[in-house]
């Protein structure tokens, strides 16, 4: 104080020096844990552990056995969810998470009238199944009388002795040219010709077609209901005859030409 000032006061705690000097963060003096090797070692055992009896629990133990099978889309009596589960047989048992879901799709689609299934897993108990039937579009007339139905894509599932009700049937009455065809034209194959047909009528034609008869590859006849007659003519523009023929319907006639579609014709 020679000069008349009051000193200074001494710098507070933090003013003057490094911080890191007069600081102390609190982490500095916290206390951390540390785990010894053997103490990491217990503990991964442990986490094993629970892991394992998880494991077992799901994969192997009867607590999560398949209990059920619960089966959508089979509800007549033409396929019924007990022949369903007859299918799937001993894989629809034990642990469902061991379950091979494929092979069980695999097994309900080989039964004829399944066109495609769904398999999943319904915890904690349920093997669930959602299938899909094949819907008949034509009755094949066999030489024995009975009737095999076939779906849109070709595929013959079930034969029975008569046509299901609102299915025309197709039946073979070749013309004796279309009979000397037959090694190079046969039959499997006008008859394919003929389910195309069907598949390709639209639905208000085809609740009145009572039969499709097939004489020859290019000449494919309907009857239907009323006394009504249609010249489809080959298996060729499904499409193109079938949108002529809705427009052709509208007219008066027993007598309906689309073998041609772009000159049909109506008679009678």
């Amino acid at each position: 104080m020679a000069d008349g000032r009051l000193a200074d006061p001494p710098p507070a705690a933090g003013r003057g020096y490094p911080r890191d000097e007069v600081e102390f963060g609190d982490e500095e003096y916290a206390p951390r844990l540390r785990l010894s090797r053997r103490g990491i070692a217990v503990l991964g055992a442990l986490g094993a552990a629970v892991v394992g009896v998880l494991a077992w629990l799901v994969f192997f133990s009867p607590a999560l056995d398949v209990r059920s099978v619960a089966v959508q889309g089979a509800a007549d009596d033409k396929l019924t969810a007990d022949q369903v589960r007859a299918a799937i047989g001993e894989l629809g048992g034990g642990p469902l998470a061991r379950v091979d879901l494929d092979d069980v799709k695999k097994r309900v689609e080989a039964i004829p009238r399944v066109a495609g299934a769904e398999v999943w897993r319904g915890w904690p108990h349920t093997l669930r199944v959602k299938l899909t039937q094949r819907t008949a579009v034509a009755a094949v007339k066999g030489e024995d009388g009975r009737f095999t139905q076939v779906d849109a894509a070709g595929v013959s599932f079930a034969t029975e002795a008569a046509a299901p009700a609102g299915v025309p049937v197709v039946e073979l009455r070749l013309s004796q040219q279309a009979a000397d065809a037959e090694p190079v034209l046969g039959r499997p194959q006008l008859v394919q010709a003929a389910v195309a047909v069907a598949a390709g009528l639209p639905a208000e034609i085809r609740q009145r077609a009572g039969a499709v008869l097939v004489h020859s590859y290019d000449d494919i006849q309907l009857q239907l209901s009323g006394g009504t007659t249609v010249r489809w003519g080959s298996a060729e523009q499904i499409d193109r005859k079938a949108r002529v023929l809705v427009a052709l319907m509208h007219q008066k006639g027993t007598n309906f030409d689309v073998s041609a579609p772009e000159a049909p014709a109506v008679s009678g």
